[in-house]
Formats: structure tokens, sequence, C-alpha cells
């Protein structure tokens, strides 16, 4: 019974969404969609002229969710498969558009994120609290930001308030699994610059994040590895972070910026090798600009980004995973006339890695170097605007030579508030360092992978409302998996991808609607017996509503997200079900600055997972309490 009401929900889902999505607004204080973005072309444009699927989650939106979690946030949006082992803070991954879980390039305030090891971006120890607005562009995008970016590019941009004087806030929170939560910032602003200072803390007890077990001849349990019997408690996670941030013009054409990020932790899990963690994420940056004029702009940047975790079973050390990521650019954008940019700049970018394990240690470092330039041109047409982007990259890798990538995109507006847009760009991936060096599970002689992606889409804009479609094909070679007749990763694999986006969004009245429909089909094309088979982790369909209603000092929200079945592995045989949940919420602004919010997640209480072996939270409650000063 219980299996045929998540499929009801599955199929009534995007129905109900089709139908919120073309109701036209007309209020006044409906918000303006041409928000300006900056990661689709690495310079200032707007959302409506990208000629990119993009997608802007704002701190507004944030507060509303009552989400805690970016992996949480993330979930059931249109292209994005999120995997998580096991609750708040556990190992979170993202499949982007069908491609792999490290195929995705993540930037913080503009440092480029993630481990060398892995792979990953440690997504799920970046609190919601110190983020200001996430961009998220669908799509290959190696031609401006290097390897990684074959499934797209999602850029989190951390708190800060622009407007001048000084602006205070703070939020404490509780509820299920013994869920703790605080935060507090300050801001200060003159007309010339401004520091700001944000810290968070999170604490919960959890869940029994893990129900498999260790079988010594099947080696069951994807990564829990228990013992029968053993560690059927809760796995709790603890998160202290801050965020501080300064800028300064010291004068006209001038602008300084400085930023630095941190978050430690400890996080326990199940396993017989290793049961519980300390970790730190930390992410430091600056940059300086100079505009000498209206046509000239010169920006130089750099950063580190550092992922640390020390694993223990029990009290006993197990081994530690230390890496940095140090990063610069140099960028020039020059406006050649009106509506034509040209823009071109040098990345520089070193991975190190210092793993410590009794069995299987390592140090290894690898530089890259990029070249990279850009066009962009509008010009009118009878309907509104024609544009046009041209990129392209040259990266230099120590370990794996030249690689060259390109990107052509067009878009011309067809009149009656409709735009049609094209494009086609080509990415890589270097391998990982784990996947080349760690002891007894690598191989040295991996080629990197290599994608080619094309895209086709139509959208158009009303009076407050805004519908787009996506279609779009991904094709990679030397897709990197792990080979069970060597034992190790290899270059075996090839995949094609093809999926469809429908993304709309209205305000009419007191209501907004924002709605995401995905279908996705992803085919392992290489020889043997995983031919044809689908690759593992992505959902073929998924659907994802998100509806508020404001009246006076209230508001009302629900979030329904459904998500079909899924294979865990890659010859198919390991089924991970389908599944639907709603969330409602319910804030009161009952003075002047001061609301108090009720979430419940899960309103049915729905049994799931989105690995196997991990399950998900049931229904959780969660008050909270937030003052944002003048």
């Amino acid at each position: 019974m219980q299996s045929k009401l998540h499929r009801l929900q599955l199929a009534t889902l995007p129905l109900a969404l089709a139908s919120t999505l073309p109701l036209a607004a007309h209020a006044d204080d409906a918000k303006t969609l041409d928000r300006v973005i900056v990661t689709a072309t690495r310079t200032p444009t707007t959302v409506d002229a990208a000629l990119a699927a993009v997608e802007v989650i704002d701190r507004d939106q944030i507060d509303a969710s009552g989400a805690h979690s970016l992996p949480e946030l993330l979930r059931g949006r249109a292209g994005i498969d999120i995997v998580n082992q096991g609750g708040l803070g556990k190992l979170s991954t993202l499949f982007l558009r069908g491609t792999e879980s490290d195929h995705t390039l993540f930037l913080v305030d503009g440092v480029r994120i993630g481990s060398p090891t892995s792979g990953l971006a440690s997504i799920q120890d970046i609190p919601l609290e110190l983020i200001e607005r996430i961009e998220i562009v669908r799509g290959p995008r190696s031609s401006l930001y290097g390897a990684d970016a074959i499934g797209g590019v999602i850029q989190i941009f951390t708190r800060r308030d622009a407007a001048q004087g000084t602006h205070a806030r703070a939020r404490i929170a509780a509820g299920s699994h013994g869920l703790r939560e605080a935060s507090a910032g300050l801001d200060l602003r003159t007309a010339r610059g401004g520091v700001g200072l944000d810290v968070a803390h999170q604490r919960t007890d959890g869940i029994n994040a893990c129900t498999g077990y260790y079988d010594p001849l099947t080696w069951n349990g994807a990564g829990c590895f228990i013992v029968p019997g053993t560690q059927l408690d809760r796995d709790g996670y603890r998160n202290h972070s801050a965020n501080l941030r300064a800028d300064f013009t010291p004068a006209e054409g001038w602008q300084l910026d400085a930023h630095a990020f941190r978050a430690t932790g400890h996080n326990d899990y199940d396993g017989s090798y290793v049961d519980n963690s300390d970790i730190v994420q930390q992410v430091v940056g600056g940059s300086v600009r100079w505009t000498p004029s209206d046509a000239v702009q010169l920006k130089l940047s750099a950063g580190r980004d550092t992922d640390d975790s020390s694993n223990y079973l029990g009290h006993v050390f197990s081994n530690r995973f230390a890496t940095h990521r140090d990063s610069a650019s140099l960028q020039g954008d020059f406006t050649l006339a009106k509506g034509r940019l040209l823009s071109a700049g040098f990345d520089w970018l070193r991975d190190a890695a210092n793993v410590s394990d009794p069995w299987a240690p390592f140090a290894r470092t690898r530089g890259n170097r990029g070249l990279f330039v850009q066009y962009q041109g509008e010009s009118a047409v009878a309907a509104g605007m024609q544009n046009l982007q041209l990129a392209l990259r040259h990266d230099d890798n120590d370990q794996f030579g030249g690689h060259t990538t390109g990107s052509l995109a067009w878009g011309r507006d067809l009149g009656g508030g409709w735009r049609l847009t094209a494009s086609h760009g080509t990415a890589f991936k270097a391998p990982t360092f784990n996947e080349l060096y760690y002891p007894g599970f690598s191989n040295p002689l991996l080629r990197p992978e290599t994608a080619r992606s094309s895209e086709l889409s139509l959208a158009r804009t009303g009076d407050g409302w805004h519908l787009q479609a996506n279609a779009y094909q991904t094709r990679i070679d030397d897709l990197i998996a792990y080979d069970a007749a060597l034992g190790k990763p290899a270059n075996i694999d090839s995949a094609r991808i093809r999926g469809l986006e429908l993304t709309g969004d209205a305000q009419w009245g007191e209501w907004t609607a924002r709605g995401q429909l995905g279908w996705l089909q992803t085919r392992n094309e290489s020889a043997g017996s995983n031919h044809g088979k689908w690759l593992p982790r992505r959902s073929p369909r998924s659907a994802r509503l998100d509806l508020e209603r404001a009246a006076g000092a209230w508001s009302f929200g629900l979030t329904g997200i459904a998500q079909a079945a899924r294979w865990d592995d890659v010859a198919n045989t390991l089924r991970v079900g389908g599944y639907a949940t709603l969330d409602a919420r319910l804030s009161w602004r009952f003075a002047r600055g001061w609301t108090l919010q009720g979430n419940l997640t899960n309103l049915f209480d729905r049994p799931y997972q989105t690995s196997a072996y991990y399950p998900q939270p049931g229904r959780e409650f969660t008050l909270s309490l937030r003052w944002q000063g003048d």
C-alpha cells in the first residue's frame, strides 16, 4: 500500500506543478526576473540575457525554505540529484545533469573548492546561515573555468550587506533529533567600504545513519561495513563556522576585497575501520580590481581552499586526508563597442594532498595553467536582441599535458516574450589523486575524461511569470569507473546522457510558485556486460514545487519533491526506490525585525533512501526565531 501511495504522489506532483505555472502575476511588488549573475560568463550579466540554463537562490528563498543544509536546499531541483548518506552533515554528493559526482565545479566567492583526493566538494559542511546567494549554471563551462566543469558550475556567495550603515542579525533554532542551531552576523559599511562577520553553530544527535552490514564474501553494505549487531546507535554531527569579509575603495577606479570562511566539526557514522571524523573546511581569498575607464577593467584574484579530514575508529587514529587547492587568476574585460565585450585571462591552480595512513600513505602535488578568451556580443533584431558568446581555453597540466576546450552559444528574442537559445561546448576532467595514487585501489595510467554537450532552450517571459524548457545531450569519453576485473579504476566507459528540464516561476497577488521538472536518460556505452545499463544514482524523473503565500505578518509555504527509482550500482542490480515528500512551513513577523518560523519536513513520515543502506530522516520539526536589525 505504501509503495502505491509513493507512486501516486510521484504521478500527481508534476500535474500540480503544471497547473500552477501558467498563472500570470499583476502584483506591483513582484520581483524582477533579470537578476545580475556572474558565474555563467565570469562577467556581470542578467538571468534573462544569459545564454545558459541558470538558477539563482537568494537569501529570501533560503530563509523561507527552512532548509538546514546546502544539500537539503538543492535537492529536487531540475537536473540535480543529491545522494546523502544518513542525514544532516553526512557525506552528500551532487550529480548535475547526469554527469559524475566530481563533474561539477564548486566556487565560494570565486575560489575553487574541492578535495584533490576525492574530487568532491564537502557541501554538507557549508552552513546556510553564511550564504547570501547561490548561482547554478547547468552545462559545460570548461572553456571558462578549466577542468571539472563538465556538468556545470555552482557558485556560493557568502553573506554581506551592501547598504550603508550598521546591519545586525541573529537566529536560534531547535528541532527533532536534538537539533540545535545558533548564528549571528554584523556588517559595518560606509561609502568607501565595509567589514562584516558571521558566525554559526549547528549540532544534531542524528539518526542511525546506516542499515547495511559487512559481508566478507560480497563486501555488501555500500561502505557501511558494519558487523551485524553492532553500531545500532545515532550518528551525530556538529559544525562551528565563521565568515569574515572586508572591502575597500582606496581611490576612484580601485576596489579591494578579502574574505575568509572556516568550518570545523565532528561527524559520527558507522564502519568497521573508521566511524568518526574531525573535519576542517577553509576558504581564504582576495582580489584587486582596477577600472581605469568605462571600457576597461582588470582584476587580479587569489585564494586557497583547505579540505582536511582526520578519521578515527573510536579514539584510535585511522588516517588523515589533508589537501590544499591554491588558485590565482588575472582577467581583463574590454568593451570594444556598445554591446560587445572581450574578456581574456590567465588562471593558475596547484593541488596538493598529504595522506597519512598506516597502510596507504602518499603525498602528491599537481599544477595547471590556463589561458582563456571570451567574446560576448549583442545586436538589435526586429523582435528585440540577438546575443552571441564565443569562448576558447587552453590548459597545460603538469601531468596530462595540454587540453583545449571551447564553447559557442547564441540567443535571439522572437517577440511576444519568447526567446530561443542554442549552445555547444566541450569539457574535460583530470583523474583525482585517489584514483591515481591510493595504494591498492588506484591506476596511475588513467587518462582524463572528455565531454561534449549540446543544448537547445526555449523560454517565455510574461507579466510576473517565466517558463523555460531546456533539452540537452552530453557524451563523455574515457569515463573513469571501477573495473571489478582489475580491482581498480580504469578508463573503460563511455556514456551518453540526454535530458529535458522544464522550469517556471510565477507571482499573482500574495502567491508565489516555483516549479521544476526533469527527465533524464543515461546510457553506459562501454563494451562488456554493462553496455546499455543506466548510470548509477541518477533518477530518470524528478519534480519540485515550491508554493508560498504571504498575508500581512503571516506567510505559509509548501515544498513537494518527487524522484523516481534509480540504480545504485553500475551493473543495475541494486535498486533504490522512488519517493515523494511534502514539507510545510509557517512564519509570523510578530514585531519589527522579529520572525518566528516553524517547519515540518517529510510531513507524512515517508521512509526513503537516496543511497542504498543509508536511510533518510523521517518526519522532523524545527522552531526558529530570527532577528534582522535595521
